[in-house]
């Protein structure tokens, strides 16, 4: 496990691309000037040591040491040191529906990556709460089994996408029968699946299997993301639309929210449907439910000691730097014989 402690000084990685660039212009520049005074031959007599390899080694070299002058000053840590902790929370599933519909662009900027918007910003509300991931369309995934790990379950979430799963559909059905497996019957905590979802569900059991899941201890939350009007699925080519998807009669598919059945497999399951339009607002009213549900204390793994590594990529900065002042725009004898670019042609 590690951290980066000030992730703002990436941002002198761009002094890189500046060095590269001058260099460029800088060449072209000499090219022209030297070509202006002497031809190629009596410039290889006035200038025979000039070494172009050498020129364009101390830019990489000066490259790396502003490469290893910005992990230090990120100063990445690494976890030395993992203890078992004691927490309390509750068990919290995600449910994300990966199928096409949720392309479709009728709430910005899509409605997978407004169901991804939704997602982060509940767990970045949560405290010592579990979470677990299922991704689900014709077919349910197990994407991310229940951890303490919030950076770990935004870098699945931000992977998901609709090519994920090959089938088709929304078999929410499927999706809550695999969180049902997700929960440790031998530690009996508050257990709750959130489905976030467009509900164009073409199965009939979801209704049903949330009462089974019900009665197994499962809340289910579902949030709606999409409009009632509905929206085309648009087929994107380099991020571009180039055409939105057709039925067998050629005529353009409209998906719509389908807000009834989530709020059936919400009522089935003692728990509530919120629509995803207003993000704050379904934060606010998860917040609100988890806050009044029992908090169940469990074992969790946990790093405890994070030690500094920054001095290791400063040693490299300096080292990089030293030869950078030390390597001479000259050719040396070896260098002669390697004969690299072409130079003694």
């Amino acid at each position: 496990m590690y951290q980066l402690e000030e992730k703002i000084w990436f941002w002198v990685l761009g002094v890189i691309p500046i060095i590269i660039l001058c260099f460029l212009i800088l060449q072209v520049w000499k090219h022209k000037a030297q070509k202006k005074f002497a031809n190629k031959q009596l410039l290889k007599r006035l200038s025979p040591n000039n070494s172009l390899f050498k020129s364009i080694l101390k830019v990489i070299v000066l490259s790396l040491a502003f490469a290893c002058i910005a992990i230090a000053l990120v100063n990445p840590k690494i976890g030395t040191k993992l203890e078992t902790v004691k927490r309390e929370g509750v068990d919290i599933v995600f449910a994300i529906d990966v199928s096409k519909s949720m392309l479709a662009e009728d709430i910005a900027p899509n409605r997978l990556e407004k169901a991804k918007q939704l997602v982060t910003q509940i767990i970045n509300n949560l405290a010592s709460d579990r979470v677990g991931i299922i991704a689900y369309a014709g077919k349910a995934f197990p994407q991310l089994p229940i951890t303490t790990d919030y950076a770990a379950a935004k870098m699945f979430l931000q992977g998901m996408n609709t090519d994920m799963l090959s089938s088709q559909g929304t078999a929410i059905d499927e999706a809550i029968n695999l969180a049902k497996t997700y929960y440790d019957d031998a530690e009996q905590t508050n257990r709750v699946l959130i489905i976030i979802s467009d509900g164009e569900d073409h199965g009939e059991e979801a209704a049903e299997v949330a009462k089974q899941a019900s009665e197994e201890g499962i809340r289910i939350f579902t949030i709606g993301v999409g409009d009632a009007k509905g929206g085309p699925i648009p087929e994107k080519r380099n991020g571009v639309v180039v055409s939105y998807k057709k039925d067998s009669k050629g005529e353009t598919v409209i998906t719509r929210l389908n807000e009834q059945i989530l709020k059936d497999i919400a009522a089935n399951a003692n728990g509530m449907y919120i629509n995803g339009r207003n993000t704050n607002e379904v934060v606010e009213k998860i917040k609100d439910v988890l806050n009044k549900m029992d908090k169940t204390e469990f074992e969790a793994k946990k790093y405890a000691d994070f030690k500094d590594q920054f001095q290791w990529f400063l040693g490299f900065a300096i080292f990089f730097l030293f030869i950078d002042i030390f390597l001479l725009e000259r050719k040396t004898e070896w260098l002669k014989k390697l004969n690299l670019f072409n130079e003694n042609l």
